[in-house]
């Protein structure tokens, strides 16, 4: 009888402490995507800040070199703002079917990525 009570007591032990185990290896993983989103997040946001530079010093520099071409820069800078808003309105109206579902697709994506450390691989 003290035999079954011992193995009870162990077998409760084990239990406890796979519980706690496993409560903190959903913390380290929770932890461990949340500072992957914030590094993609970190990332896109800085190549976006780039991407605006570079369109805004490529859009000066095309309208210069168009209104020289045209021998009026202020035709040159309508030309080339013409062309942005028309990239504009054809992101805007694409927006439900393109963009949002891209953007969404990708913090999915990279939610739900398995760990290499989770991941069984066939032998």
């Amino acid at each position: 009888m003290e035999e079954l009570k011992s193995k009870a007591g162990d077998l409760t032990d084990s239990i406890t402490e796979y519980i706690q185990s496993y409560y903190k290896l959903t913390l380290l993983n929770a932890a461990d995507k949340a500072t992957s989103m914030a590094a993609s997040t970190l990332a896109a946001l800085t190549i976006a800040f780039l991407g605006i530079f570079v369109l805004l010093f490529g859009g000066i520099a095309l309208a210069i070199w168009i209104g020289s071409l045209l021998d009026s820069p202020a035709l040159g800078y309508l030309i080339v703002a013409g062309f942005f808003l028309l990239v504009i309105i054809i992101i805007v109206s694409l927006k439900k079917k393109i963009v949002f579902p891209v953007i969404r697709d990708t913090l999915i994506n990279k939610l739900y990525e398995p760990n290499d450390q989770n991941v069984h691989r066939p032998v």
